[in-house]
């Protein structure tokens, strides 16, 4: 694995995992199919909105797996059809999208022929820790001021 040195740095303890992520996203963003947009809806609020004509709810999945965003579509294929010209494609596709930490995804929609996907970010609360310091008093271990020597 090529590492980034940007990420090798001392002062950056423990971002491994947005490494990671980054490359995720790098093989996620060569996906064409099918269309999309990214509405910011206002505060913390965002919604995914995907082309799928053709689709049915019951072909889509929308899932969650492991701070990614997965949505799939499957059609079947229908046998007893000819076509004389087919520039309708029934294929299936995967899109995904890397979602922040403590994104949640609140519902999923579909309504002629798009798929919309709501996305909200909580307001979290700012967390102000105090980290105790043990005081050193100087003096050996075992030979505090109760101990005789």
């Amino acid at each position: 694995m090529n590492r980034n040195p940007q990420f090798g740095s001392p002062f950056l303890l423990g971002f491994d995992h947005i490494e990671r992520l980054l490359e995720r996203t790098a093989r996620a963003a060569g996906e064409g199919y099918p269309p999309y947009n990214v509405e910011h809806l206002g505060a913390e609020k965002l919604r995914i909105t995907i082309a799928v004509a053709g689709f049915a709810a019951d072909d889509l999945s929308v899932t969650v797996e492991d701070n990614q965003l997965v949505i799939r579509g499957k059609q079947a294929e229908t046998e007893d059809r000819q076509y004389l010209h087919r520039g309708i494609a029934a294929r299936q596709f995967l899109r995904s999208f890397v979602l922040a930490e403590g994104m949640d995804v609140t519902g999923a929609e579909l309504k002629h022929g798009l798929l919309a996907i709501d996305l909200e970010r909580p307001q979290r609360e700012s967390l102000v820790r105090t980290v105790a310091i043990k005081k050193d008093d100087g003096l050996p271990s075992g030979n505090g001021p109760d101990t005789q020597a």
